[in-house]
């Protein structure tokens, strides 16, 4: 893994992930399987919102909330196999896939997830195409030898955060007799978000690669 090229993270700073991160690394786990159980993660994730968004009363307390958990969990293994990788000085010659496929994969199931569960399959799949969009747009640059951008306004942390906090207020819609309003309005947001994120990056590539010149 190129430690320049990493996305920048406060959280990786901090002491209670680094000494997670140790803890894991003395351990028998290596990064890639981390970042495999972030698929596990975005896959129950997006099952939570399939069937949350679906639900009333208490199963829908339970399942959003558990949609919002597993959001962070994947975001935690995203940050945890780069740390285990690069700290932990256990980096192998295949993780540069495994940091990247998961990722995809938890995106989409997670979109997907929420798509199907307000009963807007389509808005669902435009989110995540626009989400793996995102992505490629920047797996672009590399090849092209630009530096990786990370920017946004709906890059990945900014996305599960949407979902989180979506995933939270919309298990009480009960309360002012609402019902997947939020979701649907935190879905369009993402997709809308993800699609202006990879048209801005789409453009500093361009801009970059002009100024380099051939």
């Amino acid at each position: 893994m190129n430690t320049g090229d990493r996305r920048p993270l406060a959280s990786r700073d901090t002491r209670w992930a680094q000494a997670t991160a140790r803890r894991l690394a003395a351990l028998s786990v290596t990064p890639n399987q981390i970042s495999q159980a972030s698929i596990l993660a975005g896959a129950l994730a997006g099952a939570a919102f399939w069937l949350g968004g679906q639900s009333d009363d208490m199963a829908r307390l339970l399942l959003l909330p558990g949609a919002a958990l597993f959001c962070q969990l994947r975001l935690l293994c995203n940050l945890f196999d780069g740390m285990v990788a690069v700290e932990g000085g256990k980096a192998s010659a295949d993780g540069p896939f495994w940091n990247e496929f998961p990722d995809r994969i938890a995106d989409i199931a997670i979109m997907v997830g929420i798509g199907y569960g307000i009963a807007m399959p389509g808005l669902g799949w435009a989110a995540a195409c626009f989400s793996v969009l995102t992505a490629y747009v920047r797996e672009l640059g590399r090849a092209n030898e630009a530096p990786s951008d990370f920017s946004g306004p709906m890059a990945k942390p900014h996305r599960m955060a949407v979902a989180t906090i979506a995933a939270l207020l919309s298990s009480v819609e009960f309360l002012w007799h609402g019902r997947n309003e939020v979701l649907t309005l935190a879905l369009a947001i993402i997709a809308i978000g993800s699609a202006a994120t990879a048209l801005r990056r789409a453009w500093r590539q361009v801009r970059w690669l002009r100024i380099k010149g051939p």
